[in-house]
């Protein structure tokens, strides 16, 4: 039961994880100034790290950390890919161009997160 629930707000906070992410990677295209609210930069890490803490609760509630589980491997792998790839969307990109590929490449890659999770599978094509 309890893991249960603790998935369910996994899977949840990652849903709003990316739908934020999606909604302020429109904002930077627009050069919205929404952008520099003070909510709008705060909350994205509140749901994050509650993202991390049920990821990090489930993996041990699951004994990842006795090996055998690349597809968890590969998650990990995957979000750093995605958290830097959102930066780059975010922050760092020099112009239109880079921001709209990196968009597009988190989005992609967050996807295969999510497949890596359904599919339990490191290669899950």
């Amino acid at each position: 039961m309890l893991y249960t629930a603790i998935k369910h707000l996994h899977m949840l906070a990652a849903v709003i994880s990316i739908l934020g992410f999606i909604a302020r990677g429109a904002l930077r295209f627009q050069g919205s100034a929404l952008l520099e609210k003070k909510a709008v930069k705060i909350l994205p890490h509140i749901n994050d790290t509650i993202l991390l803490l049920c990821g990090f609760t489930l993996a041990a509630m699951i004994g990842a950390q006795s090996g055998g589980h690349t597809w968890l491997a590969a998650k990990l792998v995957a979000l750093v890919l995605y958290i830097l790839l959102g930066m780059v969307t975010l922050k760092w990109a020099p112009n239109h161009t880079v921001r709209a590929i990196s968009f597009t490449a988190a989005i992609l890659v967050f996807g295969y997160i999510m497949m890596v999770a359904r599919t339990k599978m490191a290669f899950p094509f």
